[in-house]
C-alpha cells in the first residue's frame, strides 16, 4: 500500500506489486489486476479526478471508469509507465465528464481556469491541420519542458497536466525558491 505524503510524494509501506507484474495480470484477464492498480494507484487516479470535477462521488466513478479504461486497454497495449497510463486515462475521462457538467451549466471554476489558460495553445480545426498541429504543439511542448529545471517542469506538469491548484504547485520547498506567485 502506498501513503502519500502531499499530493506526489510516495512512500512504500509493505508489499506492493511491482508495475510489470500487474501490467501481466491485465494482459491475462486476471481480475486481481483491478484490485492491485486500485490497492497502488487508486489515490493517486482519484487526486487526479478531484482535481478536475471538485466533486468527490463523481471523481471516485472516473477512477472506477480509469479500471475498466485500463482492462479494456490492456491487452493490445503495454505502458512503458503504468501511473502516466492511468493518469492519462483518468484526466480523460474526467474531463469528458467536466465537459458534461459544463454543457449543463454545472462547472465548478478551476478546470475552467486551466482550460482557458491553455486555450490558445490549442488548436481547434477538426480535420488534418488539427493533427499535424496537435503533433507541433506536443513536440513543442516536450522541448519546453526539457528545456526547463526540474522545479519548473514539476510545476507545469502539476498545473497542466493534473489541474492541481495554484497553490499546490507552488507548495514544494525547491519550488518556492524557483518560481515566486504572482498575487
Amino acid at each position: 500500500m502506498y501513503i502519500y505524503n502531499g499530493p506526489f510524494i510516495i512512500q512504500q509501506k509493505g508489499e506492493v506489486m511491482e508495475d510489470d507484474k500487474i501490467i501481466d495480470l491485465y494482459w491475462e484477464r486476471s481480475e486481481t489486476a483491478i484490485s492491485e492498480t486500485s490497492e497502488k494507484y487508486g489515490r493517486y487516479c482519484l487526486y487526479i479526478a478531484n482535481n478536475i470535477l471538485h466533486n468527490d462521488e463523481d471523481a471516485t466513478e472516473c477512477v472506477n471508469d480509469t479500471y475498466l479504461g485500463a482492462w479494456n486497454a490492456m491487452p493490445p497495449q503495454r505502458p512503458n509507465r503504468l501511473s502516466t497510463f492511468l493518469g492519462k486515462i483518468t484526466r480523460n475521462i474526467s474531463l469528458n465528464r467536466f465537459k458534461q457538467y459544463r454543457a449543463e451549466k454545472r462547472g465548478f471554476g478551476q478546470t475552467s481556469l486551466v482550460l482557458s489558460e491553455l486555450e490558445d495553445c490549442i488548436p481547434a480545426a477538426d480535420n488534418v491541420e488539427k493533427a499535424v498541429d496537435e503533433m507541433d504543439l506536443v513536440e513543442s511542448i516536450n522541448r519546453f519542458l526539457y528545456a526547463l529545471p526540474d522545479a519548473k517542469r514539476k510545476v507545469f506538469v502539476r498545473r497542466y497536466i493534473r489541474f492541481a491548484k495554484k497553490k499546490e504547485c507552488l507548495s514544494d520547498q525547491k519550488v518556492i525558491g524557483v518560481i515566486k506567485p504572482k498575487e
